[in-house]
């Protein structure tokens, strides 16, 4: 059994119920498991007879000078984006036009390109003190294998982070009146069948499990009725969660209606895409209706401000729909609408978009910290994370505040991480009681390697 104490914390933020915060904190964590949160923890630890414990005993963490989280959860990536971003010729394009553009290129993916993207976007992501992510990938080009999801498992058990992929899928392609080229779609079987492969292979229930599945059809311009109602049937009956894009844009409410009646979450609702099971990506375009109808049916939100102001799709009602009791959680969306996987950034920006969507006073510091906490785990069903409390898993970001961009900004030091600073990079990150990143740098796999592959395999990529 291995034991390692956090101690000496500016602040522990354990993002509990109680909003509980601990000057002077500590954090002891057994083998993957929090044991305590508190002060003199070490002191509660062992009988009054017993003597202190040999420096051997336990590992510490001296967490001077540092703000301590339970690790963030980015509910929403693409994360073979990253080798796509920044192109010129979709800097300032709206989202169908940028997606046209980029079918072509994504219709280039290999496993290897697979592979590594989604290393790069997962090491930013835990540098940037995000230690469980998901991914929507749903681009299988012909030719290539069936399996790339696999990869992305494989990358992430190596640099160790939890991972939740999500097997997205795409069906209905220009031929059948959709957006993408049909050599990037799939037959509809062969989405289900590969669809039930892979929580048979890798979906973990256990608490604390490293790797579950969730089913997630790419859009509702880019699959048919058909499949979004048996991925629904079938998630159901193996007990897995359900995601897609909605109501990101004007154009896909428009596609909606032309061809199906319906807007997107009327169009969703009634091919049984609403409930405590489901979350949505972006959500920009909802009225008071819409919103009422997802609080009802406990349906969650990934929200994605970068992306959605990236694109000028517009800022989500988000303040009305954390009021109204709607599940909400942040994400960094696809690297090639962001373009980056930082996730201390896309608090930032959460922070300061509603201060011009609904009011300067809609969005406070910590309504944005329980967003990318407690509020994805909820959104992921998991009760195993997102929270520094006994029982939880031991994930952990520890951002030091002793550098210039915080000075003067001390006196709220968790505000402050959203507010000011001049690095979004974490000193050290724990994942299920593993330190992955030390001294602001990865520990399981070598960053100036990955920068260097992935780097090559983007040129690649793109041809330049």
């Amino acid at each position: 059994m291995s034991k390692l104490l956090i101690k000496n914390a500016l602040l522990v933020a354990a993002m509990d119920a109680a909003r509980t915060k601990i000057p002077g904190g500590e954090v002891l964590i057994e083998d993957n498991v929090i044991k305590a949160v508190g002060k003199n923890l070490l002191d509660n630890e062992r009988p009054p007879s017993a003597g202190a414990p040999k420096s051997g005993d336990i590992k510490i963490i001296d967490a001077s000078g540092c703000v301590v989280l339970p690790g963030f959860v980015n509910t929403h990536h693409h994360l073979y984006q990253t080798l796509t971003r920044n192109i010129a010729a979709v800097q300032d394009a709206k989202l169908f036009d940028w997606l046209v553009h980029l079918y072509e290129i994504w219709a280039r993916l290999d496993p290897e390109v697979v592979r590594v993207s989604a290393q790069l976007g997962l090491a930013e992501l835990l540098l940037t003190g995000c230690t469980t992510s998901t991914d929507q990938f749903y681009v299988f080009p012909e030719g290539q294998p069936t399996d790339l999801i696999d990869r992305q498992v494989e990358a992430a058990r190596e640099i160790g982070m939890r991972f939740q992929p999500c097997h997205g899928s795409m069906s209905r392609g220009k031929s059948k009146g959709g957006l993408p080229p049909d050599r990037v779609v799939q037959d509809e079987a062969a989405i289900l069948k590969e669809s039930e492969r892979l929580i048979s292979k890798h979906h973990d229930p256990s608490p604390r499990a490293m790797t579950r599945i969730s089913l997630a059809p790419c859009s509702p311009f880019s699959v048919t009725s058909e499949l979004l109602k048996e991925t629904a049937k079938l998630a159901r009956a193996k007990k897995v969660r359900i995601h897609t894009h909605l109501a990101e844009t004007l154009d896909e409410e428009q596609f909606c209606i032309d061809m199906h009646g319906l807007k997107p979450l009327a169009y969703m609702e009634k091919v049984g895409w609403t409930g405590s099971d489901v979350w949505y990506a972006h959500c920009v375009h909802m009225s008071d209706d819409e919103i009422k109808l997802m609080a009802e049916t406990k349906t969650g939100v990934a929200h994605c401000p970068t992306s959605n102001l990236r694109l000028g799709s517009g800022i989500a009602p988000i303040r009305k729909m954390l009021d109204a009791g709607v599940p909400v959680s942040l994400a960094v969306d696809g690297s090639a609408s962001n373009d980056t996987s930082d996730m201390l950034g896309e608090l930032r920006q959460c922070l300061l978009a509603h201060r011009i969507k609904s009011g300067v006073g809609s969005m406070p510091a910590e309504d944005v910290f329980r967003m990318a906490t407690r509020g994805g785990a909820a959104v992921l069903g998991r009760d195993d994370i997102g929270s520094l409390e006994p029982g939880r898993a031991a994930d952990v970001a520890i951002f030091d505040m002793r550098q210039i961009g915080y000075a003067g900004a001390l006196h709220d030091p968790l505000a402050a991480l959203v507010f000011c600073g001049d690095s979004h990079i974490a000193r050290t990150v724990i994942v299920n009681g593993k330190v992955v990143v030390d001294g602001g740098r990865l520990v399981t796999v070598d960053g100036d390697v990955l920068f260097a592959e992935a780097d090559a395999l983007s040129r690649k990529l793109i041809g330049s």
